[in-house]
């Protein structure tokens, strides 16, 4: 006597179909067409999440360049004498420096100038 496969079956196809709940058309309750889309979807999951990561970066590249140019000098001058001064600070922090409390990154600024 053979033993069916159908609870194991059940329980693994549940989770797919969870994970594809709210998808577009036959995408949420068809087995193959569901399997497609949650591994391509989790697939774009993983990319996403490392890309987050460098437009995060930029971000605080842009506030950085930004809060630097109202000081007279450019970022890269800034980054640049910052190196030179021994200042080690990385970007998020300079950053929520720049955004939230202006007068210690003018000092910085300062002391990247000097």
């Amino acid at each position: 006597m053979r033993i069916k496969s159908g609870v194991t079956t059940k329980r693994h196809k549940k989770k797919y179909f969870k994970l594809a709940k709210g998808s577009y058309s036959n995408k949420r309750n068809r087995w193959r067409i569901t399997k497609q889309q949650v591994e391509k979807s989790m697939a774009h999951m993983y990319v996403g999440r490392k890309d987050r990561k460098g437009e995060y970066r930029s971000l605080w590249v842009t506030r950085i360049n930004a809060a630097c140019r109202e000081e007279d000098t450019t970022y890269s001058r800034f980054m640049a004498g910052l190196k030179k001064a021994g200042i080690a600070l990385n970007r998020k922090m300079l950053a929520e420096m720049a955004l939230h409390d202006a007068d210690s990154f003018k000092k910085l600024v300062e002391r990247s100038k000097a």
